[in-house]
């Protein structure tokens, strides 16, 4: 199969063949597999103190005190004075299987697997359906994969990226992106994840000259290297189908990586 290039403004002249990733069969549940997995892997341990209970001065009553003889803890004048130590015969006890901070939750996936995850990922990138269907604006393009010149990876300011990306008719999905932020419900708020964000366009490049700098400031939009593709960039919350801008040298470099 064979896609036309873009340049800086737009036009379509040459025409490059695709890598045989793009043909590769779209497996949405080898997909989601592979997101959840790395997803798992970054999850961070719990677990109760080992020692917990444990750690006190109570003390069991002698024979003949008067009280019942369950551990409590010494002192007097403070909330704790008296109280049965958390043991197993006092009332509530120890929880019988807490979470232990050794258990690796980490979901496993094999390496083949993980790889026809990324490649099924990437062959998703050229449906218009399923780009369409992730919410995607893609009003302004009749085909997919975008291909643009490699001079596209030089650029270093975001006023000329904006311009490019309109030329390509990517800008209103960018734009969508911007009005997408709004504000989370709950207890997130208060841990460092106010805002919600909408996943705007992916530019996919041979090698940073600037692009990144240039890119970075544009709301929704990630810039990544052909080595750095995964199947959570690419199908981002395990759904297929990401709105994808390639460059010239990124097809070759993909090509390369996947016909070891």
């Amino acid at each position: 199969m064979r896609v036309k290039v873009s340049s800086l403004e737009g036009k379509k002249d040459e025409q490059v063949e695709l890598p045989k990733v793009f043909a590769e069969d779209v497996r949405p549940k080898i997909i989601r597999r592979a997101v959840i997995s790395a997803q798992s892997s970054r999850v961070q341990p719990k677990g109760v103190n080992s020692r917990a209970g444990m750690e006190t001065t109570a003390e069991t009553p002698p024979k003949g005190s008067g009280s019942t003889r369950v551990r409590r803890v010494k002192g007097q004048g403070y909330h704790a004075a008296g109280r049965g130590a958390w043991a197993p015969q006092t009332a509530g006890g120890r929880r019988a299987h807490p979470p232990k901070s050794e258990r690796d939750k980490a979901e496993k996936i094999n390496k083949k697997e993980k790889n026809l995850a990324v490649r099924s990922a990437v062959s998703a990138t050229k449906d218009l359906d399923l780009v369409s269907s992730r919410g995607h604006v893609i009003d302004e393009i009749d085909l997919l994969p975008i291909v643009v010149e490699d001079e596209f990876e030089e650029i270093k300011k975001t006023r000329e990226v904006k311009e490019v990306l309109e030329s390509l008719g990517v800008w209103k999905d960018v734009k969508r992106a911007k009005e997408g932020r709004s504000v989370r419900s709950g207890k997130g708020k208060m841990r460092g994840r106010r805002y919600k964000k909408k996943v705007g366009p992916l530019l996919v490049v041979g090698e940073d000259k600037g692009i990144i700098r240039g890119s970075r400031n544009l709301p929704g939009v990630d810039v990544f290297l052909v080595d750095e593709l995964s199947a959570e960039i690419l199908a981002p919350g395990g759904v297929a189908g990401r709105l994808t801008v390639w460059t010239e040298s990124a097809l070759e470099k993909i090509n390369e990586r996947f016909s070891k």
